[in-house]
């Protein structure tokens, strides 16, 4: 059976950035987020991704379930850092044949590797600290259009239901003989069963559109959660911001080396 990577599995834990109010927490780490992928400072980058580990680690989360996540992420972050130090032109630092690796090429493979695995990781205390449904009404309370927030909550919901049909499928298939290859056959009957499994999507789309709208469905996110900021709150969003600027101010007064 497929095990589903619920974002939210542990939002039930107690820590400060669980305590941490999601407006405030959405609007302090995508500050943070965007304010360490803009830098180019090696050094400055390598605090923000120290920092973003800080942050994992004040969250109290699971370190398996961070690893299980940063995994499959890897897979696209990992080939910069193997590819960038050939290609990109610089000064040698040694070669091989045809083939150079240069201290420039080093560096921005290295650099974008930390920019990146830093905001991947900071957005496990942003949203994994929260419920789902939560994080999705504090997006409202920013003013976030309510499309766009309401195709997130079909997306998560019903992302696990569209994957356990084609595992039933496949189940299915399985048990009539039929073996996952490359071969045109398989290639064919795979294309039949994700057809089918859209047909379905659509058939059952229709059918919660309409249980919805007879429950009183009007298009707005309700859920029993208040907000209310509190000192802690304000402290705290102050603080990741401020960290943010300086990071900025640090690069620009010519502190930190390129």
């Amino acid at each position: 059976m497929i095990e589903y990577p619920e974002i939210d599995r542990y939002a039930s834990l107690d820590s400060p950035l669980h305590r941490f109010d999601p407006r405030a927490k959405i609007i302090a780490f995508l500050f943070l987020i965007f304010s360490i992928v803009l830098l180019n400072d090696l050094k400055l980058v390598l605090i923000g991704f120290l920092v973003s580990i800080l942050f994992l680690i004040a969250s109290k989360l699971p370190f398996h379930f961070i690893i299980q996540h940063l995994k499959g992420v890897s897979l696209f972050i990992i080939p910069f850092l193997v590819i960038m130090p050939f290609t990109v032109k610089g000064n040698e630092i040694f070669s091989i044949y045809a083939i150079k690796m240069t201290y420039e090429g080093l560096r921005y493979g290295i650099l974008v590797v930390l920019k990146a695995f830093s905001a991947v990781m900071l957005i496990f205390p942003m949203v994994a600290t929260t419920k789902f449904e939560t994080t999705l009404k504090a997006l409202d309370k920013l003013k976030v259009p309510n499309i766009l927030v309401q195709m997130l909550m079909f997306t998560y919901r019903y992302i696990f239901v569209f994957v356990n049909e084609f595992q039933r499928l496949l189940i299915a298939m399985e048990s009539r003989g039929f073996k996952l290859g490359t071969s045109s056959y398989a290639l064919r009957t795979i294309g039949n069963a994700l057809g089918m499994l859209f047909v379905r999507s659509y058939e059952r789309a229709e059918r919660v559109y309409w249980a919805m709208r007879s429950r009183g469905y009007a298009g707005n996110q309700k859920t029993l959660v208040e907000f209310k900021m509190c000192t802690k709150d304000y402290i705290l969003t102050f603080f990741i911001i401020a960290f943010a600027v300086c990071l900025h101010m640090v690069c620009y007064a010519g502190v930190g080396v390129v």
